[in-house]
């Protein structure tokens, strides 16, 4: 299992922002330059990390910056942003067991509550990371010139 690779691509946009936003336009060529997709790619995530209110993008002349300071965005933020209802797919259950089989009647109940609690362990886990995180982790292993 595996989260969605839009996240990581996503993070890796914001770090991106918050290391040079200040310094440079960040466009979607430039993130996509870094990032190493296509920039249509980009440009949906950057639209979904708008719309989540996480990132500014300037109208006409382009460029994003960030609009929420680091510690108040978590990893939560980002994976719901850019992949909306990620948790209900965390674990999917089979859709059509035999109703002739005293497991396969039951299968949906009995996985109910454990993939409950799974959804909910996670998205705690995810809402426990911060992108202020993510900035210092990159900081502290990065060689500064």
């Amino acid at each position: 299992m595996r989260l969605n690779t839009k996240c990581s691509i996503a993070i890796h946009c914001l770090l991106f922002l918050h290391e040079y936003g200040d310094e440079q336009k960040v466009t979607s060529g430039l993130l996509a330059l870094s990032t190493g997709c296509n920039p249509v790619m980009i440009r949906n995530l950057m639209s979904a990390l708008k719309k989540a209110g996480i990132i500014e993008i300037a109208t006409g002349k382009g460029g994003a910056r960030l609009c929420r300071i680091p510690e108040e965005v978590t990893l939560y933020h980002i994976y719901e942003a850019v992949d909306p209802g990620c948790l209900d797919h965390l674990m999917g259950v089979h859709t059509r067991p035999s109703a002739l089989c005293p497991i396969g009647r039951n299968i949906h109940m009995v996985l109910k509550s454990p993939c409950g609690k799974l959804r909910e362990d996670v998205k705690k886990s995810l809402e426990s990371y911060t992108l202020a995180d993510i900035i210092a982790e990159y900081h502290k292993n990065t060689d500064t010139v």
